[in-house]
């Protein structure tokens, strides 16, 4: 049996917003949900990347690793979890050679009655970038085209095994960026034991261009970026309400 390989879309030397530290970044290819932001739609279909061994990524890492010493591996997407198998081996072998590990998903595939994979990989993931996109589930579906209740169970999920979460959100005006919403995500946030971080990331407009090019509509076009303020703004209403109800939980 020949070595596995994975769909990649892209590959970042030297990230430094996804995850602690300076990161190597592996971009998978393939997604199912369609956010109405997404700022890389050229992700989405599946089998259109490149395909690469776990040795030729870390051939790879091995040639900008003295910049990352402080960082890790962080795999994204796309939707990592479509491809966990190689997502798998790739930390595995990471961890061998003690490289931090990081996974940035929005957990839209997890399955609480088969968990066997995920276990797996979790066994070797030093971080979890959770995405929530909405915590309204209605809400959700008009913004991914899916249900957030596998996103939600799956941040339990890891809230039982303790694995160490960021949370990141991204705040839309007009979507999201509503006191309602943010203040049920901070609630949600309070239930979960794990929480490390919150990454409030402000709506931006500048994926555009990419959707012309690729032929696709872009649904909220016309929708203002937020403000720095309004992001500090949503920031606080999170975690007002997370300090709020985290008593309940104590």
């Amino acid at each position: 049996m020949g070595e596995i390989t994975g769909n990649i879309h892209s590959i970042e030397s030297c990230g430094t917003v996804d995850g602690p530290g300076i990161r190597f970044v592996v971009f998978m290819q393939g997604c199912p949900m369609r956010c109405q932001y997404c700022h890389n739609p050229d992700s989405w279909e599946v089998n259109k990347g490149t395909d690469y061994s776990v040795s030729e990524i870390m051939a790879k890492y091995d040639g900008v690793k003295e910049f990352v010493q402080n960082g890790g591996i962080t795999v994204t997407g796309g939707e990592p979890l479509l491809q966990i198998d190689f997502v798998t081996e790739l930390f595995k072998t990471a961890k061998t050679r003690n490289i931090h590990t990081a996974l940035d998903t929005s957990g839209v595939t997890f399955n609480k009655k088969n968990t066997d994979k995920i276990d797996e990989l979790l066994k070797y993931t030093d971080l979890v970038l959770l995405d929530i996109k909405h915590i309204d589930d209605i809400e959700h579906q008009k913004l991914t085209g899916f249900s957030n209740k596998n996103i939600l169970e799956f941040a339990r999920y890891l809230s039982d095994k303790n694995i160490p979460v960021w949370i990141r959100h991204v705040v839309v005006p007009g979507i999201t960026f509503d006191e309602r919403y943010l203040s049920e995500l901070g609630k949600f946030l309070a239930s979960l034991k794990n929480i490390k971080a919150l990454d409030v990331l402000p709506y931006h407009d500048m994926a555009v261009p990419k959707y012309e090019n690729l032929g696709i509509d872009y649904s909220l076009k016309g929708v203002k970026p937020l403000t720095k303020e309004e992001a500090i703004e949503a920031r606080n209403i999170i975690i007002n309400s997370y300090k709020k109800n985290v008593i309940n939980y104590l």
